[in-house]
């Protein structure tokens, strides 16, 4: 496996680690940790706003196992800028009524991880579905604000495509706005969802769910 620099912009030691672990340290339990994940040390820099050494940054090649799995939905490729894929999902924390999401986002051929909490007493009643439902909000968040135009977002819980899709009855708030908010974005972005079996042993989905409980255990 090529080597990773994971570069931490918010956590709770911000900087850059050459491990998972040493990564996973600094964010697990930070609500609204933001990191990526690069192939060289000056990208990580970069990342950070931080001058290297070196001017030679090497832009960072697509995994071939990233881009025949997860970022190649209706001919658009990891590369394309215009192009990016989320795995999305929720966790809830029945102690303190907490939910959370976690978000794994390729694009550009940069894997950008994403979590963060909540308390919202009304939302938590939905449970791992509220995290799921921010998780899928965040991404289509990101992608607006990054100039993304063509977003497939990887899910495991079916309301998350068809309470956008009209399919399912918004009954509640939660649901509402999250409909209200997908409708608001259809101009903008074209949205694909992808349905994955949850706990199944997909690499990227079972991430978005360790981000996901990391904000909340």
């Amino acid at each position: 496996m090529a080597k990773k620099f994971y570069a931490v912009k918010n956590g709770k030691t911000p900087g850059i680690f050459e491990t998972w672990d040493e990564c996973k340290k600094s964010v697990d339990g930070y609500s609204g940790a933001v990191f990526k994940s690069f192939k060289t040390k000056d990208e990580a820099l970069a990342f950070l706003g931080i001058e290297s050494s070196s001017n030679s940054g090497i832009p960072i090649d697509v995994d071939s196992s990233i881009a025949s799995d997860s970022s190649c939905v209706d001919g658009c490729i990891a590369s394309d800028s215009s192009c990016a894929t989320a795995y999305v999902d929720g966790s809830y924390n029945i102690a303190t009524k907490e939910f959370g999401y976690g978000v794994v986002m390729f694009h550009n051929g940069e894997e950008l991880h994403m979590s963060k909490s909540f308390s919202d007493a009304e939302m938590a009643s939905m449970r791992n579905v509220a995290g799921e439902i921010f998780g899928s909000m965040a991404a289509m968040e990101y992608a607006v604000n990054h100039g993304i135009t063509n977003l497939s977002i990887y899910y495991d819980y079916m309301g998350i495509s068809k309470w956008c899709t009209g399919e399912w009855k918004t009954n509640k708030e939660g649901t509402k706005a999250y409909k209200a908010y997908f409708d608001s974005l259809k101009d903008k972005i074209i949205i694909h969802f992808q349905k994955v079996k949850g706990h199944s042993g997909d690499e990227y989905n079972d991430l978005a769910d360790e981000l996901a409980k990391s904000v909340i255990f």
